[in-house]
């Protein structure tokens, strides 16, 4: 029985994973001013998917919810969005995440919201700065503003993603610490 719960978390944190990168890089290319675009706003729920899965199934799973996220995702992107912002995506997205899977297994034994806040925001600066200079260095796109404002709500979403982490942590047991 566990073991079918660990696949069907697994599984759920992969397609959760792969629709929210794609999504998120289609969102991108909208921008709402020259401080964000409409993905500031979902791709920051990417860290709450990987936080739960680390949580839940540890950190072995969460990485293999990243790289099935990262595949899918890019190809994906690659049709949705442009080459370009996959390329940007996929690299920025696979050091940050598994970046995050990495801080928060360190700090998974201290308070419940001590290991997702701390290894979202980390991981989110990173993933900001490969990004935007990835995807839109050498345009007219004002991509220092924008990873600007994205940085910014993706630190305000690392804290209001605290709220269902919380919420959902008692769902799904901790395996480890």
């Amino acid at each position: 029985m566990r073991e079918l719960l660990a696949r069907r978390g697994f599984w759920n944190g992969a397609i959760a994973m792969t629709l929210l990168v794609t999504a998120s890089n289609v969102l991108v290319q909208y921008p709402i001013n020259d401080w964000l675009t409409w993905a500031a706003f979902t791709y920051p729920v990417c860290f709450l998917v990987t936080d739960l899965t680390n949580r839940s199934l540890g950190p072995a799973a969460a990485r293999r919810v990243v790289l099935v996220g990262f595949a899918v995702g890019v190809l994906l992107s690659v049709y949705f969005a442009t080459p370009r912002i996959a390329v940007a995506s996929g690299s920025a997205f696979l050091v940050a995440q598994l970046l995050d899977v990495a801080i928060f297994d360190r700090l998974r034994r201290g308070s419940w919201w001590q290991a997702p806040l701390v290894s979202s925001s980390i991981a989110s600066a990173v993933d900001t700065a490969l990004f935007f200079s990835i995807a839109f260095a050498g345009t007219s796109v004002p991509w220092v503003t924008l990873g600007l404002g994205d940085f910014a709500v993706k630190l305000a979403m690392a804290l209001a993603m605290l709220l269902p982490f919380r919420a959902l942590m008692g769902l799904a047991p901790a395996t480890r610490g």
